[in-house]
């Protein structure tokens, strides 16, 4: 009984919290509320009109959706990269940043099942993921397993932040057998959601550009490079606009963890444009495709020539150990890493595997206007529930939000 007295106190601070703050705060939330709504009315058109509003066809099926949704996977998982220090090897220089990165991971999770009920066309054909209810096709089909492990993702990094909140809250301190053992099974279930989207594409026997053992690997070096690079720039906005103050030691020790999995999955880029176009054979059109265009078409030119320079750059300054403890030199690293990668898991990685098709026809995809609605519209949904839950953790890490016994 006295939990639930707890529990709805911490909710009603909570809501307290959020739904007050400073004018920068309230235009910020504004912003996102009227970007929200953007993307409502885009969905709206979709719903209306069906799919054929988007860039999509029969021959380029997934697009700006699914592109999104892939990177994004790679950004929640990377929230294990604070998880392991923080809560199993008890590195104290993590602890500031690792309830920030994990709702980083909840906020991303959001999204990636929102871009996925958008990529479906409606939520109307969503029971079809219900185990039991809909046509689930379990465990043949590998969808089932990425959403099972999503699911599953998104349950632990809303749990175990919730119960060491919820202990501060109190003016307790959190027990660490009560959260160690899902911390570590967060560790692995991290590793597992990436890997499991790398089988989803690795598995499509008609798509050659997707066939390459490298994926899986690759899909994680890229997502310890993007998501700890984003959980760098958060921990710069939140430092520099709220009482929260993270140490210089604390984003210095997160940006080796990024220049290290910069440079692997660098090199692993390397070994697959070897793989294409050293010895190519015609599986190798998609690639052809994706650097140099195919028979007058190279709608992707400007994407990929735009990634490739920023990730090389990127790399190559995090690299040097003077540059890198430079912050501002590091925020802008990690800016242009961040979109680097995104381009090449989005656009660079999604859409020329569904060209050619597997009769050689081309058909270029480019997203339309509802679709970046509907895109934007979900982003702004992920920075509108980071915020909340950012707000309310600082506020109870700070002592601010505090049970107070009636």
């Amino acid at each position: 009984m006295r939990r639930l007295q707890v529990l709805k106190s911490l909710v009603v601070d909570s809501l307290d919290t959020i739904t007050k703050g400073s004018r920068r705060y309230n235009l910020w939330m504004g912003f996102l509320t009227f970007v929200m709504l953007v993307g409502m009315y885009c969905y709206s058109i979709q719903l209306e009109h069906g799919l054929s509003v988007t860039g999509m066809s029969d021959r380029v099926s997934w697009g700006l959706y699914i592109s999104n949704f892939t990177f994004l996977v790679g950004v929640a998982a990377a929230a294990v990269m604070l998880v392991m220090p923080t809560y199993v090897l008890h590195d104290i220089d993590f602890k500031q940043a690792v309830l920030i990165g994990e709702g980083l991971a909840v906020a991303a999770l959001i999204m990636c099942l929102a871009f996925v009920v958008a990529d479906m066309g409606g939520p109307s054909v969503l029971w079809h993921m219900i185990p039991g209810i809909g046509v689930f096709n379990f465990p043949n089909s590998m969808l089932t397993w990425d959403v099972i492990v999503l699911n599953g993702y998104l349950f632990l990094n809303i749990s175990i932040p919730f119960y060491i909140l919820f202990r501060h809250y109190q003016g307790k301190e959190s027990k660490s057998k009560v959260y160690v053992p899902g911390a570590i099974l967060s560790v692995f279930w991290a590793v597992a959601i990436h890997l499991v989207t790398a089988f989803l594409y690795q598995g499509l026997q008609a798509r050659p550009f997707w066939n390459n053992a490298l994926l899986g690997p690759r899909f994680l070096a890229s997502a310890f490079a993007a998501g700890p690079a984003l959980i760098i720039l958060v921990l710069a906005i939140i430092r520099r606009f709220t009482e929260f103050k993270i140490e210089d030691k604390t984003i210095k020790k997160i940006a080796m963890v990024v220049t290290v999995a910069a440079q692997i999955n660098l090199i692993m880029l390397v070994s697959e444009l070897f793989k294409e176009f050293y010895a190519p054979t015609h599986h190798s059109e998609s690639a052809y495709y994706l650097f140099f265009g195919l028979h007058g078409k190279n709608a992707l030119l400007p994407w990929i020539w735009t990634a490739i320079p920023l990730n090389v750059l990127a790399t190559v300054m995090l690299t040097f150990h003077k540059l890198r403890n430079n912050l501002n030199v590091l925020y802008f690293c990690c800016f242009i890493l961040f979109i680097a990668i995104w381009i090449e898991k989005g656009f660079g990685l999604i859409v020329p595997g569904f060209i050619p098709g597997p009769y050689g026809k081309i058909e270029e995809y480019m997203p339309t206007g509802v679709e970046i609605g509907v895109t934007l519209g979900i982003w702004a949904l992920g920075a509108f529930v980071f915020t909340i839950l950012a707000k309310t953790a600082i506020g109870i890490e700070l002592g601010h939000l505090r049970y107070k016994k009636k």
